[in-house]
Order: structure tokens, then sequence, then C-alpha cells
């Protein structure tokens, strides 16, 4: 008979039933989500185990990935997760995000946009405001640093070629790219997004700056100016 779980630490559980033994044991795909963040929570609260607790929160924030998205307050509210719980869930979601997301370098080569997309991907993916930033590039395309020139809605006025430029040409880059995301998980560029990046791209020729490509950024997919032709002012007419 399966024993009774009320808010019992995972500890007190019978050994089969333990999410953790089980993850040493079988490893951690063979747990259920709700298992895994009972691992996190570690007891559940009066009449609801870890595992309980973990299934309301999945249903409260819509899966796994609405951990995402939720806010440390948002899920406090969650009966059986107080402050504790709450930041250790989000530290947790925030230390999957940096392992998925391998920064950039100085001195690492960028080959392609596919290349830029792994690196910015998880961090920009589930971002609700946009972020532009600019990553400057020696004359070999190996990596200087990346630099976030604005964040809040894209504008002609916000991202202003002065802006952009100074890092660069601090930094005596011979070559930039741009990226920023769509908070709405849809890469595909904007009338203001191709008359930007045309702008960009006209300001750097005359700094005599590269401007290598504009990368968009979106849910599981991205866009290239560079990959689609754009950067020679076509993506300004489109």
């Amino acid at each position: 008979m399966t024993p009774q779980k009320t808010g019992r630490g995972i500890g007190k559980w019978p050994e089969t039933e333990r999410p953790r033994e089980r993850l040493l044991r079988e490893g951690a795909e063979s747990l259920s989500d709700a298992q895994l963040l009972a691992i996190l929570l570690r007891v559940g609260r009066q009449e609801a185990s870890a595992v309980k607790v973990g299934m309301e929160v999945l249903d409260r924030v819509g899966g796994i990935s609405g951990l995402l998205h939720c806010s440390a307050e948002e899920l406090c509210t969650i009966p059986g997760v107080g402050p504790a719980k709450a930041a250790q869930l989000k530290a947790a979601v925030e230390v999957g995000k940096r392992a998925v997301s391998a920064p950039l370098t100085t001195g690492m080569r960028i080959s392609s946009s596919a290349d830029l997309f792994k690196h910015y991907h998880a961090r920009l993916r589930d971002l609700r405001h946009e972020i532009f930033a600019v990553v400057l590039l020696d004359a070999k395309n190996q990596v200087i640093r990346d630099v976030t020139i604005s964040e809040g809605s894209l504008t002609l006025s916000i991202v202003h070629p002065r802006e952009v430029f100074i890092p660069a040409m601090r930094a005596s880059a011979a070559g930039v790219i741009f990226l920023h995301n769509h908070p709405s998980g849809d890469p595909t560029p904007s009338q203001e997004d191709r008359v930007l990046t045309a702008r960009l791209v006209s300001a750097g020729s005359l700094l005599g700056i590269q401007v290598l490509d504009h990368l968009i950024v979106g849910d599981g997919r991205y866009v290239s100016f560079a990959d689609q032709g754009w950067l020679n002012g076509e993506g300004a007419r489109s």
C-alpha cells in the first residue's frame, strides 16, 4: 500500500519514493517536472507533499517553462511556497539558463549567425522587454566584448547611431554585430527594425566599421539580416 504523503520532508518518505534517491539511481531525466521541483522545495505543507506542491506550482505558472516568467513574488502566493523556496526555484532557473547559454568570451570567433544565436538564445528569449546589444569584433572577427545599448521598446530615438558606435570606436573594433530580442517570440523584423538597421549600416560605413549582421532572437528561432541579404539596404524596403 502506498503510504499517505502529507507535508513530511522528503527524507521521511520510503526510499523508493524519494525523488532525490531516484535521481541518483536513474538520472534526472527519469523524474517528472513536479518531482524535480519537489527536490528543490524539500518539504510540502500540511496535507500536501512536496511533489503535490510542485504540481500546484506547475499548474499555477503554466508548466515548467512558466517559471522563466514568474516572479518570486508571484511564487510566494502559492500555498507552501514562501520567500526561501521561491528564491530557490528562481535560482535554479537562472542556473539552468546560464548553463545552456555559453557566454561570449574575448577572442572567440563568430563564424555564423547560428553561433551567435546559440550564445544569446537562452539569455534573451524569455525577457518581457526588448534589449538591443552590439557585439564588437576585431579584424579577424574575434569577439572583443558585447555591450548592451538599450533596454525597453526598440525605437529610432532610443537606439541612436552615436550610442551604438561610441563603444565600437573606443574598442577600435573593425566590425560589429547587432542583436535584439522580440518578447513576442516571433523574430520577424518590423519595419522599424529594418529602417533602424539600414540607418546603422550607413553610419558604420561612414565610420569605417563594418556591420556584419543584425540578429533578431525569438523563441527557438531567429532572423539574420546577413543571411537574408538585407544589409545592403534591401531590408529597409521590404
